[in-house]
């Protein structure tokens, strides 16, 4: 089974994954991965901040990627890559755009503006099918067309969230609403948010994309029953990894090269499990190139982002 298209009747497997992988870390009740230390003196280490984009809280973050990035670091001996999270979008594009980060997962929109603050992309996240946007509604909404819409709220992560906000607005625009006017626009602050905002009926239909959804699926089977995805986006490139241009390129290299391959142990299948993602594969700036024209149509047909 690709865990990476796990669905509500094939979780058990991804976390038995996930159960394996916190055991080879020696992970304590709790399901936190224990960090190890280089023996090495600090002074001869050379520290690396790493940065994901907001899919997750801050927790869940460090619960996913946290053991990806301890991989790394225990097959990288003087170098330490060091794992932050975001509190936000706002706080992630501030980082990035800063030149905080020296190694980032940025959402591809993102992505796109790195590259204009000294980043250069090197790999991404695989699935692409997986990167299109969904909108859910209640089952007992009695919302039936987009038209349903209209006059109603809907919740997004953030307005700078490219496959759970901007695709889905882009879809509705292109099916008869005018976001700016027909409907309310509810920035909720994580892809979590946005769905239990449906789910509470705060709002008629909540946007997000399928790597939560699926999360929220297996995690909670009885709430996730009340609502059903109504319509979903064309897909995009998927996540990128980008790299700041004064990172050394054989310390790009090393990092690559052990996220690129996980998909060859045991140990890795079930890091990748837990994403969910089949795998990270190689990518470059060119690679972008369909995601920076779908933001060309978005800014003169929607709305405009500013980066």
């Amino acid at each position: 089974m690709n865990p990476a298209c796990a669905g509500a009747g094939e979780t058990a497997d991804a976390g038995d994954w996930l159960h394996r992988l916190r055991d080879y870390f020696g992970g304590r009740p709790g399901g936190h991965y224990q960090p190890t230390f280089s023996a090495q003196p600090r002074e001869q280490v050379k520290e690396y901040i790493v940065g994901i984009h907001p899919l997750h809280n801050p927790k869940r973050l460090f619960e996913v990627y946290g053991p990806i990035v301890e991989y790394i670091n225990q097959r990288t001996p003087g170098i330490e890559f060091k794992l932050e999270a975001s509190r936000n979008y706002p706080e992630f594009d501030k980082k990035l755009y800063g030149r905080y980060f020296a190694i980032a997962m940025p959402n591809p929109y993102q992505t796109i503006n790195a590259l204009r603050h000294g980043y250069r992309v090197f790999g991404k996240m695989a699935d692409d099918e997986d990167f299109r946007g969904i909108i859910l509604v209640r089952k007992d909404s009695g919302i039936h067309s987009v038209a349903d819409l209209k006059g109603r709220a809907v919740s997004y992560p953030a307005k700078t969230a490219l496959a759970a906000t901007m695709m889905p607005q882009y879809y509705l625009h292109t099916h008869g609403l005018d976001v700016n006017k027909d409907i309310e626009n509810r920035y909720v602050g994580s892809q979590e948010s946005s769905i239990m905002n449906v789910l509470m009926g705060e709002v008629a239909a909540a946007a997000t994309w399928p790597v939560p959804w699926k999360i929220f699926l297996a995690e909670h089977p009885e709430q996730a029953g009340e609502l059903v995805v109504k319509w979903q986006t064309e897909p995009l490139q998927n996540n990128g990894w980008v790299a700041r241009n004064d990172v050394p390129a054989d310390v790009v290299d090393k990092f690559s090269g052990l996220l690129f391959s996980l998909q060859d142990s045991e140990a890795g299948r079930a890091m990748l499990a837990a994403v969910p993602v089949s795998r990270f594969e190689t990518a470059d700036d060119q690679t972008y190139a369909p995601v920076e024209a779908f933001l060309t149509r978005f800014n003169q047909t929607v709305h405009s982002i500013e980066p």
